[in-house]
């Protein structure tokens, strides 16, 4: 590979070899046809591959989250799951998925969280190491990140993270240094700052990165983190997206004039070409992807949603049984008819259908529902079968992109919400134009609406109905393209009436370096009961059901990317409804829909919890499964949930007002933050239970081996996590009081043995020094159990 990467890099000059390390599109990489390199796309991929385009014409498959496939503990399911993505990726041409994302929980607040896996380095290096090598056994690029301690979203662009070294090296770098490891072919570099430098320019990318690691692939700037030309000269090797302002023309115009060495773009090309021969791009042959047809994706994504589900709270209610006759189950809340399968932000993807809590427990059970409270006062967009594109008579609505009041473009869409990001034809248009019917299902109080950036204007029935200037509130542009600033207006229809409706956006939202920015919704509120109304329907729904299975969760305004959660309370009247419900019905089961932690201050009012986190497109099949015993509720947690966020004894993700952010928590965050303070929080970091029980016996250690016997003790089938976790009573370094070394996933039939054996890595018994890594002489003490707090076996270790 080396020989031939040389000989294609003496066939390019300056100009060719600038072009390759700057981005050719919004998410495309240059090529060269010189030399049989075809241009590169890439696409956003935590949880889904979404593609170049936000497209609902091209649909992503929709895998659950972050948090959930951490929360498997399952390196194994992650082999399959990278399988998928690496399919998704080739059927969209992709050649690289901007994932995982491994930065730690280090707050619960982090507006991120539901997207990273852990609050545990080592958790999270082991997720990340079995993403990375699933992926890329299929030819397709992953990129971890967002190279380093980009772990909260205030101030994203220009936070400077104040970390000492051995924090960094231990907790922040780790997960990157096991997925260069696991053989990262890309890593991303993020936009904050470590220690007064920002990352894209920061020596981090040097050492440890690409020397004492050796990381041999590329490092791709987040897209427009690149600060400036003269920071080419450091270790971001591709920067995103294109075409390039910072890097391209004056960059070639430094190397030009001396100013940077044309052998640091050279290192950087040699990376790109290593990258494209490796994706299979450079001779047109990328490697087949796996087969996966819709049925066994889906199979795949329900059956790793029921993996991630944590029941933290049972009392015997779950699994539910077939109902006697005439009983029903009261299934409430918000989330049962709309819930979030994903988070906001890069991770979203557009998946060509989801199943809801209601479709999939109403297919196995009797079910009666209503939401009890809505979580939203503003417009939600327009069901897709209530709309009709007047050009096409089908369901959906027609665009027009206009360039001074001629057409020069025109599509069908068939959904009320768009993104137009990184489009080719809005970057000509000086206005759109959206046209739909809206057909009224019941008779009322309508609201319709525009969501959007830009003038608007807002026609019914030919007749103007709203018209004004909707700016974009924060400084995130994330928020406005994903929930733009809404107007709108009431209107009495009767129940099949049709409205005409046209929307027209002028003042085009463009920012630098990323064009026309604009996300668009056709919003509407049908007539629905008042609040007191809708909640005391609930309540007496549970009253009269043999159960009730509350959904409650957060909303796309609160977990997204571009912003960090101010409370853990739950939105709106939610924590109020749970109780009303507890109070009329002992037999009350909460599902809380939420990608991190939230306060639940009801949890010991009622018969069961269980966490879904945000579990992908099967949520409603997966949810019916584990409520019904089909699966059991597979997950562990892979973050500690507080009582209150008062207790939460690591909060702050807010800089200071000289813009620095300082850890100064050092190695102490998540669990062993808990363990430290001595409070004890609601469920503790590796908390959750099966359908059955376990024992553990028989530890032994020999050398950094360790084994145990594990024995299902009920009466079906079920999975245990093994934990195994160290300690140092009288350590000299400042250690937390137990610190995950390793872990083990096993399953067993009802009263099966197995024996199970766990290797401790060395890095688990090393801290960090200036010099390197060193091990502490004496014995270290091994637990072993089923969480943090639950640890009931335990060994010398030398």
């Amino acid at each position: 590979m080396r020989e031939r990467i040389e000989e294609l890099l003496g066939k390019l000059d300056l100009a060719d070899k600038v072009r390759l390390i700057s981005g050719a599109g919004m998410f495309r990489m240059a090529g060269h046809t010189g030399i049989g390199l075809a241009e590169l796309p890439v696409s956003d991929g935590p949880s889904g591959v979404r593609g170049e385009n936000w497209d609902e014409r091209e649909p992503s498959v929709s895998l659950p989250s972050g948090t959930a496939l951490a929360a498997t503990w399952d390196r194994e399911l992650l082999d399959e799951i990278g399988a998928l993505i690496a399919a998704q990726a080739r059927a969209k041409d992709v050649y690289a998925v901007l994932g995982p994302t491994i930065n730690l929980h280090r707050s619960p607040l982090g507006g991120r969280h539901f997207e990273c896996f852990s609050e545990d380095p080592m958790l999270s290096a082991e997720m990340a190491g079995a993403y990375v090598r699933a992926v890329q056994a299929h030819g397709v690029s992953a990129c971890p990140k967002h190279y380093v301690a980009n772990d909260s979203e205030t101030d994203r662009f220009s936070v400077d993270v104040r970390v000492d070294d051995r924090a960094l090296r231990e907790l922040y770098l780790y997960p990157f240094e096991r997925s260069v490891a696991a053989g990262a072919w890309m890593v991303m570099a993020a936009y904050n700052s470590v220690d007064g430098t920002t990352m894209t320019e920061n020596s981090l990318l040097d050492e440890p990165l690409k020397g004492a690691w050796g990381f041999d692939g590329v490092v791709v700037s987040d897209w427009t983190a690149v600060r400036s030309t003269e920071g080419a000269a450091a270790g971001t090797d591709l920067c995103m997206p294109g075409p390039p302002m910072l890097w391209g023309a004056p960059l070639e115009a430094a190397v030009r004039a001396g100013e940077i060495p044309e052998s640091a773009i050279d290192e950087k090309v040699r990376r790109i070409l290593r990258f494209a021969i490796r994706v299979g791009a450079l001779d047109g042959s990328p490697r087949p992807a796996p087969e996966f047809g819709d049925q066994r994706a889906a199979e795949l994504v329900r059956r790793a949603a029921a993996a991630a589900m944590v029941l933290v709270r049972n009392d015997g209610v779950l699994p539910l049984r077939a109902s006697a006759a005439g009983h029903t189950v009261a299934l409430l809340g918000p989330g049962a008819a709309d819930p979030r399968v994903m988070g906001g932000g890069s991770a979203t993807v557009i998946p060509a259908h989801t199943t809801t809590p209601l479709t999939g427990l109403s297919a196995v059970l009797p079910v009666t529902h209503t939401p009890g409270v809505w979580l939203t006062e503003g417009l939600s967009a327009v069901a897709p079968e209530l709309i009709t594109d007047p050009d096409t008579g089908t369901p959906g609505l027609a665009l027009r992109y206009l360039a001074d009041g001629e057409e020069i473009g025109r599509q069908h869409r068939a959904t009320g919400t768009l993104v137009l990001f990184g489009d080719a034809t809005a970057e000509r248009a000086t206005s759109i134009e959206l046209r739909t019917r809206l057909r009224a299902e019941t008779s009322g109080e309508w609201r319709i609406g525009v969501g959007a950036m830009g003038r608007v204007r807002l026609e019914l029935d030919g007749e103007l109905a709203d018209e004004g200037e909707l700016t974009m509130s924060g400084a995130d542009p994330v928020a406005a393209l994903l929930h733009p600033p809404q107007r709108a207006v009431t209107r009495t229809l009767r129940a099949g009436q049709v409205v005409d409706i046209r929307i027209t956006i002028e003042n085009l939202l463009a920012l630098p370096g990323l064009g026309v920015f604009l996300g668009l919704t056709l919003g509407v509120t049908p007539p629905r009961r008042s609040e007191a109304e809708e909640f005391e329907a609930a309540v007496q729904a549970a009253r009269a059901a043999d159960v009730a299975v509350v959904v409650v969760g957060t909303t796309e305004q609160i977990e997204s990317e571009g912003a960090d959660r101010t409370t853990l309370r739950l939105p709106g009247r939610q924590d109020e409804l749970v109780s009303a419900v507890a109070a009329v019905n002992p037999r009350t089961v909460v599902v809380v829909n939420s990608g991190a932690p939230v306060e639940m201050p009801w949890r010991e009012e009622v018969a069961a919890v269980l966490l879904s986190w945000f579990p992908g497109q099967e949520f409603g099949g997966a949810l019916a499964d584990v409520l019904t015993g089909v699966r059991e509720p597979g997950g562990r947690l892979p973050t500690t949930w507080p009582v209150t966020m008062a207790d939460v004894p690591v909060l702050d993700t807010t800089p200071a007002a000289d813009g620095t952010l300082t850890y100064g928590e050092g190695v102490h965050i998540g669990y062993r933050a808990w363990l430290r303070s001595g409070v004890e929080p609601a469920y503790p970091f590796g908390h959750g239970l099966g359908y059955t029980t376990w024992e553990l016996s028989d530890l032994a250690v020999s050398a950094r081996t360790a084994t145990v016997t594990v024995r299902n003790t009920g009466d079906r089938p079920g999975k245990y996590v093994v934990q195994a976790y160290l300690s140092r009573t009288d350590s000299t370094i400042d250690r937390p009081v137990r610190w995950l070394a390793a872990f083990a996933t096993v399953t067993a039939d009802a009263g099966e043995s197995r024996r199970v054996e766990i290797t401790l890595p060395q890095r688990s018994f090393e801290h960090w020094t200036g010099q390197g890594w060193a091990v502490e002489p004496g014995t270290f003490t091994l637990h072993v159990g089923a969480s943090v707090t639950d640890l009931p076996l335990t060994a010398e270790v030398g």
